[in-house]
C-alpha cells in the first residue's frame, strides 16, 4: 500500500514529517489495518511497527473527529509510553481535529472521566487505569473499530493481562491488533477469547 492511496490529510502530514515512502514492514500492515482483519504484527525493535500502527489508525478514523465516544483503544504498559506515544500521535495529528488522550494511574481518576465524557477519539491507556474507568462507567466502547496492544511483552504480567483480556467480552464487533516483537505464550492465549482468526505478520531480522 503506497502513501497515495491514504487521506489528503495524513497524506499531507506524512509529507511534512519527510515520509515519502512506506517502508517494509509498513507496506505489510496498512493494507491489513484498512481491511479490518485481526493481526499479531510481530517485529523486532526499529522495524516501524509504531509508526505503521499511527499511520493505519489516523486513516482508519479519516483523519477526524467523529461524535464522543472512542474509536481506537491502545493499550500501553505504563504511564512512560502512554505519554510517549500520546506524542508521537500529535507529531501526525498537528493539523487534524482528531482527539487523543492519555489514562494512567497516577491521574485523579474522576477528572479522566470527565474529559473522556466531554469526547475522544483515541484513547491510550494502561491496563489497570482503564480497567477502573470501564467499572465505573466512565468510559464507553460502543463506538470502538480498534482495539490494539502495543508493545504487547507486558501481558506476561498476569494482573496486566486480566485487565486487558476482560474488555473484549463487552465488545460486541472489533478489530484486534496485537504489536510486539515476538510471540509470547500470554499472547497466543488471546487466540482463545477474542483473536481466533488472527493472522501473523512477521518481520525476522
Amino acid at each position: 500500500m503506497s502513501f497515495k492511496k491514504l487521506n489528503t490529510p495524513l497524506k499531507e502530514a506524512l509529507d511534512h514529517l519527510g515520509y515519502s515512502t512506506p517502508g517494509l514492514f509498513q507496506k505489510k500492515v496498512l493494507p491489513k489495518i484498512k481491511s479490518g482483519a485481526d493481526f499479531y504484527c510481530l517485529a523486532p525493535k526499529g522495524a516501524g511497527k509504531t509508526t505503521a500502527m499511527i499511520i493505519g489508525v489516523i486513516q482508519k478514523l479519516n483523519s477526524e473527529a467523529f461524535e464522543d465516544s472512542p474509536r481506537a483503544l491502545i493499550y500501553v504498559k505504563d504511564k512512560e509510553a502512554a505519554l510517549e506515544l500520546e506524542e508521537k500521535f500529535k507529531q501526525f495529528t498537528a493539523e487534524m481535529d482528531l482527539r487523543i488522550y492519555c489514562a494512567y494511574e497516577e491521574k485523579n481518576i474522576d477528572d479522566q472521566k470527565d474529559e473522556i465524557y466531554y469526547g475522544v477519539d483515541i484513547v491510550i491507556a494502561t491496563p489497570k487505569r482503564l480497567g477502573k474507568l470501564f467499572s465505573m462507567t466512565g468510559i464507553h466502547l460502543g463506538q470502538l473499530q480498534l482495539f490494539i496492544i502495543e508493545d504487547a511483552e507486558f501481558l506476561s504480567k498476569s494482573e496486566l493481562y486480566d485487565q486487558v483480556v476482560r474488555i473484549p467480552l463487552s465488545i460486541s464487533k472489533c478489530q484486534y491488533l496485537v504489536f510486539a516483537e515476538k510471540m509470547l505464550p500470554k499472547m497466543e492465549r488471546l487466540r482463545e477469547m477474542f483473536m481466533e482468526r488472527a493472522q501473523v505478520l512477521q518481520l525476522k531480522k
